[in-house]
């Protein structure tokens, strides 16, 4: 992940979704100031799954379009986190 002044600037792919969501959603993210990027992503990546969104799990009450959107998320903190801490 390349971040400058505050942005998105670019971001390599080292796992995706199986539906390839995760690609196509990054020219979405790409310029996005940080802040916006997380909930940019998460949100683009629920729109374009192919998961069946009425499929809710009775436990957590989330389908797994949610899911995929938490754990898309969940990486870009993570990535994000890693680069402030190199």
């Amino acid at each position: 992940m390349e971040v400058e002044n505050g942005r998105i600037a670019a971001i390599e792919v080292k796992r995706g979704a199986p539906c390839g969501a995760t690609w196509d959603v990054l020219a979405r993210v790409i310029g996005l100031p940080l802040d916006e990027a997380v909930s940019t992503l998460a949100r683009e990546v629920q729109y374009i799954c192919y998961a069946d969104p009425s499929a809710f799990d009775p436990i957590s009450g989330k389908s797994p379009l949610h899911y995929a959107g938490d754990v898309h998320a969940a990486a870009l903190k993570k990535a994000l986190a890693d680069k402030d801490s190199a």
